[in-house]
């Protein structure tokens, strides 16, 4: 079996104008990501601020992404929660939509065991029948996949592929040496994305691809290529605008960033904030200084 894509997913933002979804400005990034280059569209991720989205507001959003991008990449939905069964329900429900693969998080808060772990991703998979991608964010959910535990479930056929967010580059390097070639590994850390790239991963499930894609893709090109002198270069730009969107949690700093694109207001549900108004300023100069550096 085949990857489900290389190089560049996208975790897309939700666009929100006076507290509701946009669906306009979300079909323009999404058409915005796919002329760029992107491999990917993750719809409902971390990114999305999908806690606070309603069952009817997650599925809309999916539906109307799935519409928008119409084949062209693969969409992936994110449908992984704390609840086994609300997990399959939400999941069913994407693949009735369309949706190309499922994302799985860890179960956060109640949390398991990794045996648990291994019975929660496997009913889960078994049940929908799509491809499913395994999210491992240990600083998110207080939890980890090991290692062990990895490879025990890329033996079921449904699960294919890891989005890698622990930041651990000998986790994936041993993940790497010891996983079927047709098994994908995608970093989750855009911070990383250069030596994961060198390492072997297949690609990168991005934050920051929602404002730069052609970028992004870019780099993971050039490592592909072996053109190691272009690749970096553009990672030091890249890490340097990464450094500034650091100033806040994911995706406060980003959707300043899509907003100034003009994919909605800036713009978050609460318990997130959006920016002050001196960090908006210099993360904004942050940005330009950005472009204008790529354009040389």
């Amino acid at each position: 079996m085949s990857h489900i894509f290389t190089g560049v997913g996208v975790a897309l933002t939700t666009p929100f104008t006076n507290e509701d979804v946009d669906y306009e400005a979300f079909e323009n990034h999404i058409e915005f990501l796919i002329e760029n280059g992107v491999k990917s569209i993750i719809i409902n991720g971390t990114t999305a601020e999908n806690p606070t989205l309603t069952a009817e507001e997650r599925n809309a959003l999916l539906e109307c992404g799935i519409k928008k991008v119409n084949g062209r990449v693969p969409v992936i939905a994110g449908t992984g929660t704390n609840n086994t069964q609300a997990s399959i329900e939400a999941s069913i429900k994407a693949k009735e939509l369309g949706a190309d693969a499922i994302m799985l998080i860890t179960p956060y808060y109640n949390k398991t065991s990794q045996r648990g772990l291994i019975a929660h991703f496997t009913k889960i998979a078994n049940e929908v029948a799509l491809p499913v991608v395994l999210y491992n964010v240990p600083s998110r959910t207080n939890m980890t996949i090991e290692i062990d535990t990895v490879l025990k479930l890329s033996e079921n056929p449904y699960i294919v592929a890891l989005k890698d967010a622990t930041g651990d580059l000998e986790y994936a390097k041993t993940l790497k040496s010891k996983l079927p070639s047709d098994f994908a590994l995608y970093s989750g850390n855009d911070d990383n994305m250069y030596d994961y790239y060198r390492l072997g991963g297949d690609g990168l499930i991005s934050v920051v691809a929602n404002a730069i894609p052609f970028e992004t893709q870019q780099l993971y090109d050039y490592v592909s290529n072996d053109q190691l002198e272009q690749a970096t270069a553009l990672n030091a730009e890249i890490v340097t605008l990464l450094n500034h969107l650091s100033v806040d949690v994911n995706p406060v700093p980003i959707k300043l960033l899509t907003s100034e694109l003009g994919f909605g207001q800036y713009e978050v549900r609460l318990p997130l904030v959006t920016l002050e108004e001196k960090e908006r300023t210099i993360l904004s100069e942050a940005f330009n200084t950005f472009k204008d550096g790529v354009k040389q």
